[in-house]
């Protein structure tokens, strides 16, 4: 039966749509602990203190040094993916879950744009055609009255935030490509905790909210489904299903809507189904982009 199971899915596959319940869970405690009184940075502090413990014992079990190669580049990488978060958190508890987690995967745009500057590569035909549907979709999802005479309920203050997370986390991608040719993929996730906990803390201040044992088993989730969600990405994008499996990340919009209504009462609009469906479709066809250009090489299983 497993055998049969796995040849319908494959195991890329598999991790990757574990990858992005994961992250839909995280994502739902974040939103939930927030409608209590915690603040965002506090729900950052949190997340990073239990990761920091988490993945500090698992570079421990690799016996390597979890100080690692090229620090000032590590260090940057923990500081840019700090302030990402705190901007995804920031959407996610001021936004609609499945509105938050759409825009969050407007990242191949920002992620082109900075190949095209820093890596000296070409922007292609499929990757034009992604930028164009996520900024028609975003543009669609936030301006619905440009469309036809609707009003959009989204807050924009919010809806930069959170494009400005997707910005960050894109940085951090590339910086995380960068560093994958000297450090362990364990070392590159330990220092992302590292730098996140003390500025988190710093920036906590004054606002500090004591939470019951209810909402600290909560922060904890947090952190735990934090973790499910990132080894889900790495295995699936270290299994030979990987080109495929990508592509079923966008599966966490589903979880996060779902979440949204059952345990929010929220209803997407029709103009958030229809930017979403521009925005992850024009990422699908980046996804699939050689494949289009060369439709008789088959995809690697």
């Amino acid at each position: 039966m497993s055998n049969t199971f796995g040849s319908i899915i494959p195991l890329g596959v598999r991790y990757m749509m574990l990858s992005a319940l994961g992250f839909a869970l995280m994502t739902a405690c974040v939103k939930y602990v927030s409608n209590y009184g915690i603040p965002v940075f506090e729900i950052v502090a949190a997340r990073a203190f239990v990761s920091l413990i988490i993945s500090y014992l698992d570079v421990k079990r690799k016996k390597i040094s979890v100080w690692g190669n090229n620090k000032p580049l590590l260090f940057a990488r923990g500081a840019v993916g700090t302030l990402a978060l705190m901007c995804v958190y920031y959407a996610v508890t001021t936004l609609p879950l499945a509105e938050a987690t759409i825009l969050q995967y407007i990242h191949p745009v920002f992620t082109a744009l900075l190949a095209v500057l820093f890596l000296k590569e070409k922007v292609q035909f499929s990757t034009a055609i992604c930028i164009a549907m996520s900024l028609l979709g975003l543009f669609v999802m936030v301006n619905p009255a440009a469309v036809e005479g609707a009003t959009s309920e989204l807050p924009m203050f919010s809806v930069m935030v959170a494009v400005i997370g997707a910005l960050g986390s894109s940085i951090a991608y590339v910086i995380v490509r960068k560093l994958s040719q000297t450090e362990d993929s364990s070392v590159i996730i330990f220092y992302f905790p590292l730098v996140a906990l003390p500025l988190s803390l710093l920036l906590i201040g004054d606002d500090l909210v004591i939470p019951d044992l209810y909402l600290t088993g909560l922060l904890v989730l947090v952190g735990i489904f934090t973790q499910v969600g990132q080894i889900g990405l790495t295995k699936a994008m270290q299994s030979q299903a990987a080109g495929k499996a990508s592509a079923y990340s966008y599966v966490q919009i589903i979880f996060s809507a779902i979440l949204g209504v059952v345990i929010f009462n929220e209803a997407p609009s029709v103009w958030t189904y229809l930017g979403g469906m521009l925005i992850v479709s024009g990422a699908l066809i980046n996804v699939f982009g050689q494949r289009l250009r060369n439709p008789l090489s088959p995809l690697r299983s």
